[in-house]
This record gives structure tokens, C-alpha cells and sequence, in this order.
């Protein structure tokens, strides 16, 4: 699949922080995504690392989950995105990638777009949920 994404900057608003699992349906042409890279889109370090961090990718596949990722705002761990994630995992059971990536979006001001219902129960999470 070729990625020749271009950034349009024709909707503004709210800054909006992509899951996981929305590179992957992009990647993998399972749900109609494109348009939410067409607002300067945000990753959390989380996500970068579970796209690249695949075992047994082709140097095919590597190049474009790298232009993927290149295009994508990575947005940094911070000390107050983990006191965030440590306070979520505290009070919700949820995989730690998954507090982060919402401590991410809490932190940031950001709206988490995702298809995992899962994030639904995390208070103050501006969440836009795909269905897939």
C-alpha cells in the first residue's frame, strides 16, 4: 500500500491523537481513516513503538510504517504523562500502553481516536471511537 498522504489543514479544531490500531486499519485499508490524517495528527511514543516494533516485517513494510510514523506529531513521554498513567492504572484496569497513550491525549488536551471500547471508561478522555 502506498502512503502519499497530504496534509490539508482544512479542519481545525481539536488536535487529534491516534491509537494504535487506527496505523494498523490505515496500513491494512480495514476502516476509512485517511481522514484523520488530514489533521495534522498526533502519536503517543507508545504507538511509534508498537508500529516499528513488529518482528518479521519486510524492508517493504519497515519504509512505509516509517513514513507513517514520520508523518504523524510524535508526542514525547513526559513526567507528567506518567504521573497521569500511573494515576489511571491506580484507578482502571487497563494495559499500561493503553495509559499512556490516554495519559497522552488527557495531558495534551488532545482527542484519542481509536476503535478500542476499552478507553471509553477513562474520565476526561475526549474520544472519538471507530467502529471497525
Amino acid at each position: 500500500m502506498a502512503w502519499s498522504i497530504k496534509k490539508k489543514y482544512a479542519i481545525s479544531g481539536n488536535n487529534l491523537l491516534l491509537d494504535t490500531n487506527i496505523i494498523i486499519y490505515a496500513l491494512k485499508g480495514l476502516a476509512d481513516v485517511r481522514p484523520y490524517f488530514d489533521i495534522e495528527p498526533y502519536i503517543s511514543v507508545i504507538t511509534e513503538i508498537e508500529i516499528l516494533g513488529v518482528k518479521a516485517l519486510s524492508d517493504a513494510e519497515i519504509k512505509i510504517r516509517e513514513t507513517v510514523t514520520e508523518y504523524c506529531s510524535i508526542v514525547p513521554l513526559t513526567n507528567k504523562i506518567k504521573q497521569r498513567a500511573i494515576l489511571l492504572k491506580r484507578a482502571i484496569k487497563i494495559p499500561v500502553p493503553d495509559a499512556i497513550i490516554a495519559a497522552t491525549a488527557i495531558e495534551n488536551g488532545f482527542t484519542l481516536v481509536t476503535a478500542d471500547k476499552g478507553f471509553k471508561r477513562i474520565p476526561n478522555l475526549s474520544l472519538i471511537l471507530i467502529a471497525v
